[in-house]
């Protein structure tokens, strides 16, 4: 089972959307606390669902119980959190959410998380993705 991760920023249209192509992915889950915001470009909510559904078949899905708080973001952000705080916080808020009760694991499957970050070295998506590994055990994560 393939769980894939992907960033939008500092990528093109096409670049984003051929990777998602190349890979195989059939469901974007979009774990960002704001989707709505004209600096997602492309990938702002609606935009994004359409693009995905009508020019590629890819199903969109908003798993906003996979997005950090407002007050955890904020915090990092602006650098009254380490990444390692942030990492510890947010990784004990899934713990808490109980996520893996409110996310079926067969959305799962061949589906790509979706964050702003053009990296998942310091982004939640990883974080989210390393979460469900340690509950699923065949899930491989491949981030693009």
């Amino acid at each position: 089972m393939k769980l894939y991760t992907i960033g939008f920023t500092k990528k093109s249209a096409e670049e984003f959307f051929g990777s998602l192509k190349r890979a195989g992915v059939k469901r974007v889950i979009d774990v960002r606390l704001h989707n709505e915001s004209q600096l997602a470009g492309f990938t702002k909510r609606r935009d994004l669902q359409y693009f995905l559904r009508s020019c590629h078949g890819i199903d969109y899905v908003h798993e906003s119980v996979l997005a950090p708080t407002e007050e955890m973001l904020s915090s990092y952000r602006k650098k009254r959190m380490s990444w390692k705080e942030y990492e510890t916080e947010f990784t004990g808020l899934l713990r808490q959410r109980e996520v893996q009760t409110k996310v079926e694991h067969s959305i799962l499957e061949d589906a790509c998380l979706l964050c702003s970050e053009s990296g998942p070295e310091k982004c939640h998506r990883r974080l989210v993705a390393a979460y469900f590994s340690h509950l699923i055990s065949d899930l491989e994560v491949v981030h693009l």
